[in-house]
């Protein structure tokens, strides 16, 4: 659970140590902002993926089902500034599908925490697989990062690309590359 008042005080702790005047016209209010937008973009940290992924529908169609370009925005928790870019989900269901607005949703609950790419697109995998039980899941993440676009390197729209395969994907190029072709028209 967000904690106003202690994330308030730590902005106005942030902005007297980066020189500000914390009485300022413009900053006043800005250590309520920034606590109401954490408890926004961290709303993950009280969601469960099981909580999106419950409601399924039998199906016949056991063939593979793409969503693709889930635009999501994370927080990388090195430097505490935004990463965002696409997310694509493949599943082979076994008789049981989801409702396509539910993986957009899964994505969320793991995008809005502090997050790392990498962990993030294995939790989204695996989500998937403990709660559909699908013959396999692929998934894979491209994201720019603040925290190298903007400071460090500073090498602007260079972009991390993170995949990860479950169950019948693991092994199969067919059914990979099948996924890339889809992703990529």
């Amino acid at each position: 659970m967000v904690e106003r008042g202690k994330i308030e005080e730590a902005v106005r702790l942030l902005l007297e140590g980066i020189g500000e005047d914390i009485d300022r016209e413009g900053l006043k209010d800005t250590p309520e902002r920034v606590a109401r937008m954490y408890e926004e973009i961290f709303g993950g940290m009280e969601t469960s993926a099981q909580e999106c992924l419950s409601k399924t529908f039998t199906a016949q169609n056991n063939e593979m089902i793409v969503e693709k370009d889930i635009i999501f925005h994370s927080t990388c928790e090195h430097h505490l500034m935004p990463f965002y870019g696409k997310v694509h989900i493949a599943y082979i269901p076994d008789g049981k599908v989801v409702g396509i607005s539910k993986l957009a949703r899964t994505v969320e609950v793991f995008a809005r925490r502090l997050q790392i790419q990498e962990r993030m697109t294995a939790q989204i995998a695996d989500a998937i697989m403990e709660n559909l039980k699908p013959r396999g899941v692929m998934v894979m993440v491209w994201a720019e990062h603040m925290c190298m676009t903007m400071r460090g390197v500073k090498k602007p729209e260079s972009r991390t690309v993170t995949i990860v395969t479950r169950g019948e994907f693991e092994n199969n190029s067919d059914l990979k590359n099948l996924f890339f072709n889809i992703v990529n028209s």
